[in-house]
Formats: structure tokens, sequence, C-alpha cells
């Protein structure tokens, strides 16, 4: 009888050691590769504020300043991200508080902050307490920060007729500056219609109004008495100008955006340069994402300048009407092939949804 090696017992259990633990493979050959965690995208949900009717937002810099109807003063609100509204890292502000008495004291409405040549400037609608008495009116701040206290009131803007004036929106097309606003067309309040006037200054308005639009379409008129076309804003885009408006009476479910579209070289003034889109209501209630009466939109670009985002308000139940269940809402727009603008439905409640690009 053989008897066994002593040495073949050691490669043995050498053998079995380096195939049980590969202590004798060559350590840059087992190197283990492992994946960085995957991040997950960047969401918010709506609304982005709790009380906001009639939301104007406008980027300067890296900064979105965002503004909206209190009724009593105008409030901006200062963010680096707009999903972050609601949030501690954006800065509220009552920059401006109206004076105790006259024809600016009360209703304050639908403000917008402008920056024209390096001035900062609110245009609101506001009255002395009587609806009737309602007209347009200017503040102005040559403060680099528009959350600054100091803003000079300079008065009425004086409109063409002297009539009923509210939701005023100063634009530039072609070089020329633009002042649209909606209005009564006498003295009486029947319907309110868009109308368009030449700005010499952004304090001064000249010429002749021209009324662009007038609630024909069923869903304007919106079996309501007064009829209401109202909340003027502007998108430009490629070839095409594009003028949203809100209709059908804010104190029903009804209230829905449309929008008018004429080429770029064409004359605002002519009121036939101006066209409906063809799929007009493009903004309407959406009972299942708790959002009635959408409307009194205004527009942003995201931070990295690829995305268009409508930035709007809407109630989150039924026959809410006009007061502050308003809250202010936003999600990405897109655009068709012959680049008339898509809004699609608003987006529900709490519905998970990626922040704008470059946030």
């Amino acid at each position: 009888m053989t008897k066994p090696n002593p040495s073949s017992y050691f490669w043995a259990a050498a053998l079995l050691f380096c195939l049980s633990s590969w202590g004798c493979t060559n350590p840059e050959e087992t190197t283990v590769v492992v994946d960085p965690p995957t991040e997950q995208p960047k969401t918010f949900t709506n609304p982005v504020y709790n009380v906001g009717p009639d939301p104007w937002v406008i980027q300067h810099d890296s900064t979105y300043y965002v503004t909206y109807t209190t009724g009593r003063n105008i409030t901006l609100i200062a963010t680096k991200r707009m999903s972050e509204l609601n949030t501690g890292n954006a800065q509220a502000r009552v920059v401006w508080t109206p004076p105790a008495t006259g024809f600016n004291s009360k209703e304050i409405w639908a403000p917008e902050l402008h920056r024209i040549n390096g001035v900062w400037y609110v245009y609101y609608a506001a009255s002395d307490g009587e609806n009737r008495n309602h007209r347009m009116w200017v503040l102005a701040n040559d403060n680099l920060d528009p959350l600054t206290d100091n803003w000079e009131d300079l008065g009425e803007l004086e409109l063409p007729d002297d009539k009923w004036a509210i939701d005023g929106s100063p634009v530039e097309i072609g070089g020329q500056r633009y002042f649209a606003w909606s209005g009564w067309e006498g003295d009486v309040n029947v319907r309110q219609l868009i109308y368009l006037a030449e700005m010499e200054t952004p304090t001064r308005v000249v010429g002749d109004r021209v009324k662009i639009l007038e609630p024909t379409e069923n869903w304007e008129k919106n079996n309501v008495s007064p009829e209401v076309t109202e909340g003027p804003q502007f998108l430009q885009r490629g070839d095409f100008v594009f003028l949203f408006y809100s209709a059908g009476g804010c104190w029903t479910d009804g209230y829905s955006i449309g929008a008018l579209w004429m080429d770029k070289n064409a004359d605002p003034m002519l009121a036939e340069s101006w066209s409906r889109i063809d799929t007009n209501p493009l903004f309407v209630s959406n009972a299942s994402a708790q959002a009635y009466g959408p409307g009194h939109n205004s527009f942003f670009t995201s931070r990295d300048g690829t995305e268009d985002w409508i930035l709007y308000h809407a109630n989150p139940r039924q026959g809410m009407g006009c007061g502050d269940d308003r809250s202010i809402r936003m999600q990405k727009i897109t655009y068709a092939p012959n680049g008339f603008p898509l809004l699609g439905q608003p987006a529900a409640l709490g519905q998970r949804i990626p922040v704008p690009a470059g946030e």
C-alpha cells in the first residue's frame, strides 16, 4: 500500500482555495464595476401656489418674478425655480399698497410686471370700489431688484376713449410697442372686448384703440351676461404672433382659453390681421384633474431655454367662481407641425410632473 504524499495534499488544498476565493487570480482582472445609482428625475405637483388668480410671470436674468390678483396690494414672488414657487426657496413680498381712498384704492386686479429700458413697471387695474370706474394704472421702479421699496405711483395709464379697462398687457412687435386690454365699448357693462393701441412710451398710449376681438363663438359667449373676452397674453414664436385670451365668464366652469394668430410681419393694429385658431378653445375644464375654469394665463421659458410653459389659474371644484380658491398651476406646452401651440388639457392636482428643463 502506497503512503499518501503530504505534498499532494498541500497542492490540492491550495488549488481548492484558489478556485473558491479567486485568491490566485490577477486582482486587475477581477475588478468589479458597480454602476452608480440611477438619479431619479425631479418632479413637482400642482398647484405651485395655493392662492393666485390671474397669475403673471416674467424672467429676468436667472430669476422668475410672479405676481397675481390679491385685490388689495401688489405682491411679487421671486424664485430661481418655478417648481419651487410654493416653497421656502421663493421670496414673497408686498411691494406696494394702494392709498386709502381714490380711483386706484380698491379692486386691484391682474397686475403685470415688465422691465422696459432698464426700468421695472407694474401695470394693474384699479377702481375706487365701484367696478364701473376700473381703469389701468402704472407703477415704476428704477432699482435692479423689483422687490425693493422704491416703487413710484405714476398714476393712470390713460387709454383712448377713457372707458372701463382691465387686464392690461404691453408687448413689442416688430420694434413697436403696443398695449392690449379688456374693455367696454361704451359706459355700460354689456360685454368685454379686447382692444389694442400703440404706446409712445411705457407710460403713454397714443392714437385710437382698435377692437381686436369680441365674443362671437358659442364657447366665448357661454350663455352668460355680460359676455366676456379678457386676459390678453402674447406669445411670439417663429413666423407667428399669438394672442391668447380667456372667455366665458370666470364665474362659470366654462371659462376657457383660446387664441388668435397673426403673421409676424402683419400690422397688429388692423383687426383683419388676426384670426382665431381653428382648434379653439385650447384649454378647458378637466373634472378628473380637479381643474375648473382654467384661464387668465401667462407663459415662461424653462431655465435652459428649451421648453415653453403655461402658468394659469383654476378652481379645484365646480361652481367656485372668481374667488381666491383659484390656485396657480403650470405645465409644459408643445407645438403642432405648423407651429401653432398645443396646450393639451389641465394636469391633475397631485400628478407628478417633471420640473422645467434646467431645474
